[in-house]
């Protein structure tokens, strides 16, 4: 085999399973890898796999508990979750009238539930997906099924994916063999999701800098204009932590070739020193990404071109045809292709390769390429790359493709970001603001940019074209305003999304939960399927239809699961375990804190740096004790494997007239974060508190400054050292606002706001809250049309009545 290098090896060591799991004949072998998760695999030559493939790396499980029974003939297997019958040495496909004769797995479902059989070749027909290639690419069918499934399993067949040989090449294993794993998780989804990305890989932890406001457009951009845009962005104060170049950064019209989408030579025209503008944006804080795409091949145009050729001793300029599964050719690819674009500044690159619609060959490209970068360990590895199927969450970032500027578009987005989740994947890139055709409205690109503030990634892109307005000062004021004031909130956010980011690299906790996860029955309505929760903290609901213009709001309904919650922005709460309707403006968003939720957002005053803040703001929502532990390294490097990280504790200990947080550093090392640091503590639905005192340590520091902000208790301590304890004590008389949202106070905002005469809104007030029934309510409504209320404004207050009667 063809040396690529050691950063290409595979740890073969733990591709094996335990023996004493293990049950095998000529034909058969099945394996017990936990007690949901079992293997099945069926090979007419006998020849059995224990090498990694694409999908599994990791089949050493800890040896789990389970009771056999077998015979000469007969194979029995029961766990807490399931029980396995087989046939010995049959095929697992039984017979066509009888598919469960041979082998069968019977899910236990208890609490009165029938059991669930899974058997080979089983439907699975309420399996809710997960892969894709692309939004934009057709993926087959077979490959479409993911692990999340209404019916408690799931089964993925890895039978046709690559092997790997221990220097990191790969090879076709045996046709006509069967490998297949089976997930038997009831609903112990979480659980099952530990199982599976114990079995193909942990997450990674993504660079620090991929969480904050990714920019990038399918234009020409030059030195200038890349200059031009970051001093937009800078003068408006709105945060930039990433420009991403799309095709014309290389020379697209060479020769008699046109339009290429391959290359890997900085267009000299546009860029006239390379180092030169990565530097620039470097000093801003601002990394650079390139688009990449090597399906057309490598062309004589190239700067390494000759060196390629004389080296795989290709002749008579021909077009290098580009191969991922030549290990000879990637060698040339990465040292002569990628390597020197990374040594002129290059941060990362976006992969928009298809694989020509071959989900292996994408696999290995995205895997080839992901080893490459970690080459070098002081470099965290990052990509953005089409998604290749198999185990896709070992490869950050997905792209998911280009969508349709439409509202469909955006609820297809929304959609696929929660599929992904059924496969394990977090990070799923789609296109801020749509990429393609539509029509450029207001309303439709502040939504788009919401969803996108509350999204694990945060990327604008868009077609070629004069007419797509993704910079928000080509908006209107107000759209601009709205724009602007979420941008900067995704970069406030950063402290809470890098923690969360660490607890799913860690813990297996996907960042985008889909409601239905815990509440199936969504999944058949549409006015709450799309909901989502957002790492431990938040709980967002999107919103992704047009507003009524009559009433200037979106008219949403959601449903706030148990206990209490908070809406981020506004502070109200929420009883849970009900439904509600509410009507939004378009600078508002539904997004929920639970009682309770700690969330640290970072202060920053230079505007691009996302790295660890010297001032930080906590968000504290009241009502039940709770610990967030906030994780924080480098944000670069891989020196946290190394153990070069903090973890600190941020205790609230809740009670109604007496509450204090605690901060401190329970884990890692110091010089991490800041030697000191400024906070901004803000109590949510907080009256000001009589008696406040902070702490360092045992002794008593000063208080900067306490004051009411809106309904939010703030109390500010500057310059305390983040090694040690910081203590803040609030007491006093009724400190807890009870600020419960009130669909009254929805209706009186739409009166206040609507363009009709003051003397109709004080009729109307009086009718809407006034102590008569609600028939009695709309037929005094419809008399106030003797008074000039207009048809289209009896008609929404007629409506209204509707959803007053709903609550």
């Amino acid at each position: 085999m063809y040396p690529l290098g050691r950063q290409f090896e595979i740890d073969v060591s733990k591709a094996k399973s335990d023996e004493k799991c293990i049950y095998k004949g000529n034909h058969y072998r099945i394996t017990v890898l936990s007690e949901r998760l079992v293997r099945l695999e069926y090979s007419p030559s006998g020849t059995f796999v224990d090498l990694p493939s694409q999908f599994a790396i990791n089949r050493y499980f800890n040896f789990p508990e389970y009771q056999t029974k077998q015979d000469a003939r007969f194979l029995e297997i029961t766990t807490k979750y399931f029980r396995l019958t087989y046939v010995k040495e049959a095929h697992f496909s039984g017979s066509k009238v009888d598919p469960m004769k041979n082998l069968k797995i019977t899910l236990f479902m208890g609490n009165g539930e029938n059991d669930r059989d899974w058997y080979y070749g089983h439907p699975e027909v309420r399996n809710l997906g997960g892969n894709m290639i692309s939004e934009d690419v057709n993926t087959p069918k077979a490959l479409k099924r993911g692990l999340y499934s209404l019916e408690g399993f799931a089964s993925i067949d890895d039978s046709n994916s690559l092997l790997f040989n221990p220097d990191g090449t790969l090879y076709e294993r045996e046709k006509g063999s069967l490998d297949i794993y089976v997930f038997m998780y009831k609903d112990d989804f979480p659980l099952a999701l530990k199982d599976y990305f114990k079995l193909t890989g942990n997450p990674e932890l993504v660079p620090r800098y991929a969480l904050g406001n990714w920019w990038s457009r399918n234009i020409t951009y030059n030195e200038d204009s890349v200059k031009e845009l970051v001093g937009d962005f800078e003068r408006r104060n709105v945060p930039l932590a990433v420009f991403l170049l799309d095709k014309d950064w290389h020379y697209r019209d060479v020769g008699n070739a046109k339009d290429l989408h391959t290359g890997f030579t900085f267009n000299k025209e546009l860029f006239p020193n390379p180092s030169e503008i990565s530097k620039f944006l470097h000093e801003h804080n601002v990394r650079l990404g390139l688009e990449i795409d090597p399906s057309e091949g490598i062309y004589p145009h190239e700067t390494y071109y000759a060196q390629a050729c004389s080296y795989l001793g290709i002749n008579d300029n021909k077009i290098i045809v580009f191969d991922p599964m030549n290990p000879k050719l990637l060698d040339v690819y990465f040292k002569l292709f990628l390597h020197p674009l990374e040594a002129l500044g290059v941060d990362f690159f976006w992969h928009d390769y298809k694989g020509d619609n071959n989900a292996l060959k994408l696999l290995a490209y995205n895997h080839f390429n992901y080893k490459d970068i970690g080459r070098n360990p002081a470099k965290r590895n990052i990509m953005l790359s089409r998604n290749g199927i198999y185990a896709p969450h070992r490869y950050p970032i997905l792209y998911a493709g280009n969508t349709e500027v439409s509202w469909d578009g955006l609820k297809e987005i929304s959609s696929s970001m929660m599929a992904a989740a059924n496969i394990g994947v977090s990070f799923w890139s789609h296109d801020v603001g749509g990429n393609h055709g539509g029509i450029e409205e207001s309303e439709l690109y502040i939504r788009y940019v919401e969803l996108g503030t509350f999204s694990p990634i945060l990327r604008f892109h868009a077609a070629r074209g004069n007419y797509y307005k993704r910079e928000p000062w080509r908006w209107d004021i107000k759209t601009e305003t709205i724009a602007n004031d979420y941008l900067r909130l995704r970069h406030r956010l950063i402290p809470y999304l890098y923690t969360e980011s660490y607890n799913y690299y860690k813990n297996a906790k996907v960042l985008i939960e889909p409601f239905y996860y815990k509440y199936k029955w969504v999944i058949d309505d549409d006015n709450y399927k799309y909901q989502y929760f957002l790492g431990s903290e938040f709980l967002v609901c999107p919103i992704l239809s047009r507003k009524d213009n009559v009433m200037n709001r979106t008219i949403h309904r959601f449903y706030i699961p148990e206990g209490v919650w908070y809406d981020f922005k506004t502070g109200k709460k929420f009883p849970g375990d009900k439904k509600y309707v509410s009507f939004y403006k378009e600078e508002d968003y539904p997004v929920f804190a639970k009682a309770g939720s700690v969330i640290p957002l970072s202060n920053r005053s230079d505007v691009n740096n996302v790295g660890l803040p010297l001032d930080m703001e906590i968000h504290i929502f009241p009502g039940v004790s709770n610990t967030y532990t906030l994780y924080e390294d480098d944000g670069l490097t891989s020196l946290y494997k190394e153990g070069y990280y903090l973890k600190t504790d941020i205790d609230y200990n809740y009670m109604q007239n007496n509450y204090t947080v605690i901060i401190r550093s329970i884990e890692g090392k110091s010089g991490i974060a800041p030697m000191r640091r400024n906070y901004k503590f803000r109590f949510r639905n907080t009256k000001k508190a009589e008696d406040v005192r902070a702490y360092y340590n045992d002794q008593e520091i000063k208080i900067e400054d306490m004051n009411i902000e809106e309904n939010d208790f703030v109390v500010i301590v500057n310059n305390v050292n983040t090694i040690g304890q910081l203590t803040i004590n609030c007491k006093g008389k009724d400190i807890e606002i009870d600020a419960v949202r009130l669909i009254n106070e929805d209706i009186d905002s739409i009166l206040m706001d609507l363009q009709i005469s003051t003397y109709l809104k004080e009729k109307l007030a009086s009718i809407i809250f006034g102590d008569m029934p609600i028939k009695k309510k709309r037929i005094a409504i419809r008399k106030l049309r003797k008074d000039g209320l207009s048809k289209e404004h009896m008609k929404l207050f007629l409506k209204l009545m509707e959803y007053i009667e709903s609550v």
